[in-house]
């Protein structure tokens, strides 16, 4: 099956992050953060994100004439992103696709304004008026706040949510000039980083795959489904701090495309 661009290659872009539990007892909820695909999975047509901010408009201006960016608590680097205008080919699709699971895994999925506006962008216009209603009932105020959220979708103060997620490779099942099958293999982080957090951030390892059709010129998605793995055998490095995930959320803003 063909890959990216003309070598065979798929070229992803990756933001830096970590997790491990503070201190603090995993609460049984857990499954509920870890498993936010399998609770948004059965809407309709599509899953809503697992995990990872990448908000779009961040502010990256450098301080004072010094070289480092300024730190923005999740606002990811770049001027915005990239959600639309993918070129009309195999390539386009894949980069359509690697995005918008960043987008899908963001935070923003999390609060009802800014979901809508995500699948108004990224979804064909029948798939994502069927999904407002469904996705607005699966992001209930009840599952918020088995995520440490409040029914806006909102962190408790002096706490830091995170969601993001990381494509590592993409890959053509189908494709013609209307329409194509792309997977995504992807890495996610997801919990709550704060000193009394119960709900560490913590990685996932999952294959999201979209059916996309070529609409008004760009690629949508029609439909998508989420399995797990393949997921890598954990490394021995030493797990973070929840203050230093915090500070990590707050320096490295991620990416606003991801391919």
């Amino acid at each position: 099956m063909s890959l990216g661009d003309d070598t065979g290659r798929t070229r992803t872009r990756l933001p830096e992050a970590g997790g491990d539990p503070y201190g603090g007892a995993r609460r049984n909820g857990r499954s509920s953060s870890r498993s936010l695909v399998t609770v948004v999975g059965v809407v309709v047509l599509l899953i809503a994100a697992i995990a990872f901010a990448n908000r779009g408009g961040g502010d990256s201006d450098a301080e004072e004439g010094g070289d480092s960016p300024k730190a923005a608590a999740t606002a990811p680097t770049g001027e915005k992103p990239v959600a639309s205008g993918f070129a009309h080919d195999r390539q386009g699709a894949e980069s359509a696709a690697a995005n918008y699971s960043v987008v899908l895994g963001s935070d923003g999925m999390f609060k009802k304004g800014s979901r809508h506006s995500i699948l108004g962008a990224i979804y064909t216009p029948d798939a994502a008026e069927k999904l407002r209603p469904a996705m607005d009932e699966a992001y209930s105020a009840n599952f918020l706040s088995k995520l440490g959220l409040d029914a806006s979708g909102n962190p408790p103060q002096g706490s830091t949510f995170v969601s993001r997620t990381i494509p590592v490779g993409t890959r053509v099942e189908q494709y013609d000039d209307n329409s194509a099958r792309v997977a995504v293999w992807y890495m996610g982080l997801i919990g709550m980083s704060g000193e009394k957090s119960t709900d560490p951030v913590t990685t996932t390892w999952k294959t999201w795959t979209f059916e996309l059709q070529w609409v008004d010129g760009d690629w949508k998605i029609s439909a998508d489904a989420q399995k797990d793995g393949p997921a890598p055998v954990p490394g021995d490095d030493r797990a973070a701090s929840s203050e230093e995930i915090s500070k990590a959320v707050e320096e490295y803003g991620g990416f606003t495309y991801a391919r």
